[in-house]
């Protein structure tokens, strides 16, 4: 199983990003889907889950700028990022609960990441 991130990139303060996370390989089933960042010098935090069920969460921080939904390719989230402040500005991970097969407990995969710059 693999997660890949796109989409990442240079914005203005203000501005909008759109950050894809595409998982493949041996996928049977995705319960959740989320996204996570990790600032220079801070510790990795939660931006937002989605949930098998359709089911969305946000950080206080992400609330109200980011919304995360379901692609329409298969196993694939996006984060639209919009109103960007230069404190988001980090290297943004995706992670997801991963079923192999019918019978085999979830996983959690996590992916590279792709970096995300906002100047002001």
């Amino acid at each position: 199983v693999q997660l890949e991130e796109s989409g990442g990139g240079l914005a203005q303060a203000g501005g909008s990003l759109r950050l894809s996370c595409a998982a493949s390989g041996s996928v049977y089933r995705v319960t959740v889907m989320a996204w996570h960042r990790q600032a220079p010098g801070k510790q990795r935090e939660w931006v937002a889950t989605l949930r098998e069920d359709g089911g969305v969460e946000y950080a206080d921080s992400a609330k109200g700028r980011f919304t995360i939904s379901r692609a329409t390719a298969k196993n694939t989230v996006h984060l639209q990022m919009d109103s960007l402040k230069p404190e988001d500005t980090a290297v943004y991970y995706c992670n997801a609960d991963i079923a192999r097969g019918p019978f085999v407990r979830a996983s959690t995969y996590w992916g590279q990441g792709t970096q995300v710059t906002v100047s002001s």
